[in-house]
């Protein structure tokens, strides 16, 4: 093979590495767009599950609340009835019986009085449980409505791009030599994308192992289109090529500095 026959099919192989390279892009971020919704869906399922039980445990609360007044003022009915009859009392051993009934209710009423307290506490820790829990339940349901909408509009306009994409991909295989485009197509039916990666100072791109000696003499010739030994993707030296040819060439972005 010619240089020239070996440059320009490289360059055809970039080209489809370029189109495949948008096709993965927007089939990612398709992929990604479901699985979002679903795991702000589980976060919501959370949320609900552990405001629920709140409600749930407020609702109980409230019950017991409600329970213990009335006990309460039952209590409270019957000593004052209690001291009322006191007064009516004819005889030192009947008297000593009703105090003694009376100081019963008392700290019995007491006690209800003090289990009162802990439970308006306990109602009041769970109401601000609540409120805290529902700034952030209704901050992931506003998301949850967002995203689900957008899901099948970022879908729809997804599905749109493959088709462009894909028209464009067999437009720009047409002009690759058929043997040439079945050995691209069987490398990445097989392999992780992508299939054609540069080589760039004796190191492979797209494992990022150096490329042996030998083969990277026969590289650099540009003669034949060879695959790594390593990963079996196709490779191309970069020095060949311009980074408008081939843009895996262009430089790494060099960090800023003080």
């Amino acid at each position: 093979m010619s240089n020239a026959v070996y440059f320009e099919q490289i360059k055809q192989l970039v080209e489809l590495q370029k189109v495949d390279d948008a096709i993965y892009t927007v089939r990612q971020d398709m992929e990604r767009a479901p699985s979002e919704l679903d795991s702000l869906e589980q976060r919501f399922n959370a949320s609900e599950t552990q405001r629920n039980y709140i409600v749930d445990k407020l609702t109980h609360l409230q019950e017991q609340q409600k329970r213990l007044s009335l006990e309460i003022d039952d209590d409270s009915a019957r000593i004052k009835k209690s001291k009322n009859k006191l007064m009516q009392v004819e005889n030192t051993r009947e008297y000593h019986a009703m105090m003694r009934e009376m100081d019963s209710m008392e700290k019995v009423n007491r006690s209800r009085e003090e289990e009162k307290m802990t439970l308006l506490e306990e109602l009041q820790f769970q109401k601000d449980a609540l409120a805290e829990i529902d700034l952030t339940h209704t901050a992931i349901q506003a998301e949850l409505e967002v995203k689900r909408d957008g899901l099948e509009e970022k879908l729809k306009k997804g599905n749109a791009a493959l088709s462009e994409l894909n028209a464009k991909r067999a437009h720009v295989s047409k002009a690759i030599p058929q043997p040439v485009f079945m050995r691209y197509e069987f490398i990445r039916e097989r392999l992780e994308h992508p299939v054609i990666v540069a080589v760039k100072e004796g190191i492979c791109s797209g494992c990022h192992i150096s490329v042996p000696p030998q083969s990277f003499i026969e590289l650099q010739r540009g003669q034949q289109i060879l695959s790594c030994p390593n990963c079996q993707r196709l490779i191309f030296w970069c020095e060949h090529f311009s980074v408008t040819d081939a843009p895996q060439c262009a430089p790494k972005m060099q960090p800023l500095t003080d």
